[in-house]
C-alpha cells in the first residue's frame, strides 16, 4: 500500500457574515427591508432610526462600501440564501431577464418535444401548434369539413402525407399536454379522460362524451341515466369525473393579486431631463447612536458583547448605504436608456439586458439582478416593477417584444371596421416595417392584450 501527498489549488469565495448580509439587503423589497430593520433595531440597542436624511454621511458610507464591491461581484448566484444547494443553477428569477423562457405555451411545448422527437416530426408539430390558439384548440377554417381542409393545407405546405400529419396531431392530442391541438371540446376532454385509470367509470364517461354531449351540457343527469340504461348514481360519478377535467388543454395563468404598491424609486421630468430619487418612505435610514459609539470607543475592560453589537451595526449601516446607492444608480441607467418609453409609450421601449446595465454601472449582472427584483418605479406613465424596463431584443431586429406587442395593438385598433385583420396579415404588415415574426407570435401578443381572433371580432361586429 502506497501513501502519497497531493496538493490541490482551489479557488473559492469566502462568504463572510458581512457579505451575506449585504447580499440579503440587495434582494429585499421595501416591506422585507422594513421588517428586517425592525427586528435588528429591537435586537441591537446601539442602532437608531434616522428621521432626516444625512446626504453627506450616506455618500461617505457608499464610498467606503464600494471597496467591497469586487468581492460581491465574484459571488455565485444566491441559491444558498434560499436554502438551495450549490449545483450551479440559480433560483434568482431576475437572473433570467435577458434570456427568459417563452410565455407562449406552444413554444414551451415545442422545446419539451425537441428532447425526444425527430426534426421532421417537430416540423409537423410546429405546424399544428402554429394553428392553435393560446388555449390549445385548433383555429379551424370555415367550411363543411374544416379539419380535413386543414389537413390538406398542411400536406401541401409541408409536402408530407395527410395521414402522417394527422398521426402527429394525435401524438400531440394524447401526449404530455392531453387535449393539445384538439378540434373541439369533446376531443379535448376525451384525450384527458384517456389518462384516467381504466374501468367502468371511465368507459361510462367516454360514452357520455361521444354520444350525449348535449345532455351533459344541459346537466340533465336523469335523461343521461335513461339514455345509457344505468343507475343515476353511476351517471353522477361519471359526470363528476368529466367535470374534474380541464376545459382547455392549456391551463390559464394564475391571476396576480391586486395590491397597494409603494414605489422604491421616483422618476420625473423637469428642466428638459429625467431625474431620479429614492422614495424616502421605502428607504428607511438607520445610524449608530452617537453617544453609544463614543462610550465604547473610550471604554476600558471587557465589552466583547457590546463591541460585537457595534460591528453588526456598522455592517448594517454600510450595507444599507450600498444598497441605496446601487438601487439609485441602476434606476438612473434604466430611466436614461428607456426615456423613449417614458415619453412615448410601449412602442418606444428599447431592447435592454442585464449585462448592458451592469456594464453601465460597472457591476456584475448578478448584482443588478438582485437589486431590481421586487423594486418599483413611480413615473408620470404609471408605477411598475423595474424589471419591466428590460426588453429582449427580437432576432434580426433593433426592437423588443414589448414594442411589437404595442404595434400589434395599434394595428388592430386601426383596422377597418368591417374587415378585421387576421394574425398572418398583421405579421405581413409588420414585416413591411422590417419586423419579421411568426403568426403564432402575433396570436400570443393578441391574447396577452385580451383581444379575440379575427373570427370573434367579426362576430362581435355582426352583432353590433
Amino acid at each position: 500500500m502506497k501513501t502519497s501527498i497531493r496538493t490541490n489549488l482551489v479557488q473559492a469565495v469566502n462568504l463572510t457574515p458581512q457579505l451575506l448580509q449585504q447580499i440579503r439587503l440587495l434582494q429585499l423589497n421595501a416591506q422585507q427591508l422594513e421588517l428586517e430593520l425592525q427586528q435588528t433595531l429591537a435586537r441591537n440597542p446601539l442602532l437608531e432610526q434616522e428621521e432626516v436624511a444625512d446626504e453627506a454621511e450616506d455618500a461617505g458610507g457608499a464610498d467606503e462600501a464600494a471597496l467591497e464591491m469586487a468581492a460581491w461581484d465574484e459571488l455565485p448566484d444566491p441559491a444558498f440564501l434560499s436554502g438551495g444547494h450549490a449545483t450551479g443553477e440559480t433560483d434568482d428569477a431576475t437572473a433570467r431577464i435577458a434570456d427568459e423562457g417563452s410565455s407562449d405555451p406552444r413554444v414551451r411545448l415545442l422545446d419539451q418535444l425537441a428532447l425526444t422527437w425527430r426534426p421532421c416530426e417537430l416540423a409537423m408539430a410546429a405546424w399544428w401548434l402554429d394553428r392553435c390558439d393560446d388555449r390549445g384548440y385548433l383555429e379551424l377554417p370555415d367550411g363543411e369539413s374544416p379539419l380535413q381542409d386543414l389537413l390538406a393545407q398542411g400536406a401541401a405546405e409541408l409536402s408530407r402525407p395527410a395521414r402522417e400529419l394527422e398521426l402527429v396531431r394525435q401524438r400531440l392530442l394524447h401526449g404530455d399536454w392531453p387535449g393539445m391541438a384538439a378540434a373541439d371540446v369533446g376531443e379535448c376532454l376525451h384525450a384527458q379522460l384517456m389518462t384516467q385509470p381504466d374501468g367502468p367509470l371511465r368507459t361510462l364517461a367516454q360514452r357520455i362524451l361521444v354520444h350525449h354531449l348535449a345532455l351533459l351540457a344541459a346537466h340533465d343527469e336523469a335523461a343521461l341515466a335513461a339514455e345509457l340504461g344505468v343507475d343515476a348514481t353511476h351517471v353522477r360519478a361519471a359526470v363528476a369525473l368529466i367535470l374534474a377535467l380541464r376545459a382547455h388543454p392549456v391551463e390559464a395563468p394564475a391571476q396576480e393579486r391586486d395590491g397597494h404598491i409603494v414605489p422604491d424609486v421616483v422618476a420625473w421630468h423637469a428642466g428638459g431631463s429625467w431625474r431620479v430619487a429614492l422614495n424616502s418612505r421605502t428607504t428607511p435610514r438607520v445610524r449608530i447612536a452617537p453617544h453609544c459609539e463614543r462610550a465604547l470607543s473610550g471604554a476600558s475592560g471587557d465589552h466583547a458583547v457590546l463591541k460585537g453589537m457595534l460591528d453588526e451595526a456598522r455592517w448594517l449601516v454600510r450595507g444599507l448605504a450600498m444598497r441605496n446607492d446601487t438601487l439609485l444608480r441602476t434606476t438612473q441607467v434604466l430611466v436614461e436608456r428607456q426615456r423613449g418609453f417614458l415619453e412615448r409609450g410601449d412602442e418606444a421601449i428599447a431592447p435592454l439586458t442585464l449585462r448592458e446595465v451592469a456594464e453601465a454601472i460597472e457591476m456584475h449582472e448578478s448584482t443588478v439582478s438582485r437589486i431590481v427584483n421586487g423594486k418599483y418605479l413611480q413615473t408620470p406613465r404609471g408605477t411598475f416593477e423595474l424589471k419591466r424596463l428590460f426588453a429582449v431584443r427580437l432576432e434580426g431586429a433593433e426592437i423588443g417584444g414589448v414594442a411589437v406587442r404595442a404595434m400589434v395593438k395599434r394595428l388592430i385598433d386601426a383596422e377597418p371596421v368591417h374587415a378585421p385583420l387576421a394574425d398572418d396579415v398583421i405579421a405581413g404588415l409588420l414585416a413591411r416595417q422590417g419586423i419579421r415574426i411568426a403568426r403564432r407570435t402575433v396570436a400570443k401578443y393578441r391574447d396577452q392584450l385580451s383581444i379575440g381572433p379575427v373570427r370573434a371580432r367579426q362576430r362581435a361586429l355582426a352583432r353590433a
